[in-house]
């Protein structure tokens, strides 16, 4: 059985973490198997977006604590330098500058690295079945790949702080209150939601997009002076695409898509 599956249909690619029977956790195979997966995405042109989910009733419970963790706690002095540069799975460090928008379904329990991996993707839409939690804590260490460092960027410190000092979860209706997640549905329609904001994604410009989040995720903490410096050259540097011209023409003639406030625009 493959511990990832990987599938294209059209412009989307579906990524679903796959050892149901074991939440889904992340063993040294799946670990790899993420890491070409998602070199793979961001290489292949005629993707645009990606979906994460789980298998089963969990979206992913971590690392797997009896295969993936034990080989690093028996390294040497110098293996955190060389994690440094092999992020969980590849999209929590590493491979985090992929432009390309992923969204994560959260089916289920995004625990500990599953956190992380929840925390790496761009929208989190979670079933009504979701937790999310980060018991590290319990057991004498914490997030190392990403997993407070974006905690506290998307939620602030106050939720990060009781979160990882506690070590207790929370629900998915307490994560939408925290802005951990953006929407809570019905778990029968999680998957038809997700794509729902694919679509509404990917009716826009791949230029404009890209743009867009390389500049959120440039801006993060910096001071003000450099966040607006950053914003300006990103967004003039969008003069250079050369669909702007043919859509603002389309725009000024009524002739676009959809037109706020007076009608919806197409999916």
């Amino acid at each position: 059985m493959e511990k990832v599956l990987y599938e294209k249909r059209g412009e989307l690619a579906y990524v679903t973490l796959n050892r149901p029977e074991a939440g889904n956790a992340i063993d040294p195979d799946t670990h790899r198997r993420m890491w070409e997966i998602w070199r793979d995405f961001r290489d292949d042109d005629s993707l645009r977006l990606a979906i994460l989910t789980g298998a089963g009733n969990a979206f992913c419970a971590g690392a797997d604590l009896k295969s993936f963790i034990p080989p690093l706690l028996e390294s040497d002095c110098l293996m955190p330098r060389r994690k440094v540069a092999d992020g969980l799975c590849g999209l929590t460090r590493g491979l985090h500058r992929i432009y390309k928008p992923v969204i994560a379904a959260v089916n289920g329990w995004a625990l500990a690295g599953g956190l992380e991996l929840a925390l790496a993707c761009d929208i989190r839409i979670a079933s009504e079945h979701a937790r999310f939690g980060s018991f590290e804590v319990r057991r004498g260490y914490h997030h190392g790949d990403g997993g407070i460092v974006r905690l506290v960027n998307i939620c602030g410190a106050g939720v990060a702080l009781e979160m990882l000092l506690t070590g207790e979860p929370i629900d998915a209706e307490r994560a939408l209150r925290a802005n951990l997640v953006s929407r809570v549905v019905p778990h029968e329609r999680l998957m038809s939601e997700v794509e729902l904001v694919a679509r509404q994604v990917l009716r826009n410009d791949d230029f404009a997009i890209r743009s867009a989040k390389e500049t959120i995720l440039d801006v993060i903490g910096r001071p003000l002076d450099d966040q607006l410096r950053l914003e300006a050259l990103n967004a003039y540097s969008c003069a250079a695409n050369p669909a702007i011209k043919g859509r603002l023409e389309d725009f000024y003639l009524k002739k676009d898509r959809g037109r706020a406030g007076t009608k919806q625009t197409a999916l």
